[in-house]
């Protein structure tokens, strides 16, 4: 009887990880599929100044939370704030000047370098330390994802330093994700409040001139439809859970199970594309390569949850007591989500 309570907490928790995570998956393929139809169909391709409409989107649906109270007062630090708007913005600036200086197949190398990244941060700055299976199962995730993803390979200079600018910052701004809503016990909907209103006006402010330069077209003078226009506001309205359940699931699982899970959107919308746009493209080597990453993401989740499997290295007894508030503020955050 005395394991019923903990059993039914876990039971609970399992339940909202998978619903956190299929609200991920849900709004990130429907952006990508609205985005595609706004770009290809319309011609819309200013994507800086899109992401900008996007957090003023979600700066909207903060500000009216707060104002109905769903969302309680909370204190985030100027420089911490800053710091963390300055990595979101190099990352999204970089992952458009990357997309557009390197092939695709380096382009897709650089996003999956982000795992081993987010790796090597949380064992640097969080004392993580990965098991052997669990080490080999990102490697095989990495393998799949590439078999399936990666095809013609070239790099040149410039793009090899947007790509660099882009990981490091990508990587950096989700651990800081989840940095921050440990250690200032900020929920998914604090920090978007903190955080949405800074990138919305930085991104409209050099989104135009970054989108100018990357496609030599102006967002004023874009013939904005009445069709152009729905699916704006349509990509804006989507932007919002996306961006909500980035930060809810990188609460929920830290920066390297969310790149990991990431991957599985990437074969998700793979199989999507086959099922309703037709078989071009699908070959041996793509669907082998699926199935590797899959074997991966399965293998990862059972080594990853093993005791040992990941987990944090105990602090000296200084750190221990200096650190504490912060263990103390990511448990309570736990329970809270």
């Amino acid at each position: 009887m005395k394991m019923a309570p903990s059993s039914s907490k876990a039971e609970k928790k399992a339940a909202l990880d998978t619903a956190a995570w299929m609200f991920n998956v849900v709004t990130s393929v429907g952006i990508i599929i609205v985005n595609k139809a706004l770009m290809a169909t319309y011609g819309f391709s200013f994507a800086t100044t899109l992401t900008g409409l996007h957090f003023v989107t979600t700066t909207l649906m903060t500000a009216v939370l707060r104002w109905l109270g769903y969302i309680q007062p909370s204190h985030l630090p100027i420089p911490e704030l800053l710091r963390f708007v300055l990595f979101a913005n190099f990352s999204i600036v970089g992952m458009n000047v990357s997309l557009m200086w390197n092939s695709v197949g380096f382009y897709q190398i650089a996003k999956l370098s982000m795992i081993p990244v987010s790796c090597l941060l949380e064992v640097v700055l969080d004392k993580i330390r990965y098991s052997r299976d669990t080490k080999l199962s990102i490697g095989v995730v990495l393998m799949g994802v590439g078999v399936c993803t990666v095809t013609d390979v070239s790099v040149n200079a410039r793009g090899f330093i947007a790509a660099f600018i882009a990981v490091w910052s990508t990587s950096l701004q989700q651990y800081y994700v989840h940095y921050l809503q440990r250690k200032y016990s900020l929920s998914s909907f604090n920090l978007l409040g903190h955080t949405a209103p800074v990138q919305a006006a930085s991104l409209l402010l050099i989104g135009p001139f970054l989108d100018y330069w990357l496609t030599n077209k102006r967002v004023d003078a874009f013939d904005y439809t009445t069709a152009s226009l729905v699916f704006i506001i349509l990509s804006c309205t989507i932007a919002v859970g996306t961006n909500l359940s980035q930060f809810i699931c990188i609460g929920r699982f830290t920066a390297v199970s969310f790149q990991v899970l990431g991957h599985m959107k990437t074969i998700l919308v793979l199989i999507l594309g086959f099922i309703f746009f037709g078989k071009e493209g699908l070959n041996l080597q793509v669907i082998i390569g699926m199935i590797i990453a899959v074997f991966g993401m399965v293998w990862y989740g059972n080594a990853s949850s093993k005791p040992g499997g990941k987990e944090r290295h105990s602090l000296p007894r200084t750190a221990q007591q200096k650190h504490s508030s912060v263990l103390s503020d990511s448990s309570q955050f736990d329970e809270k989500v």
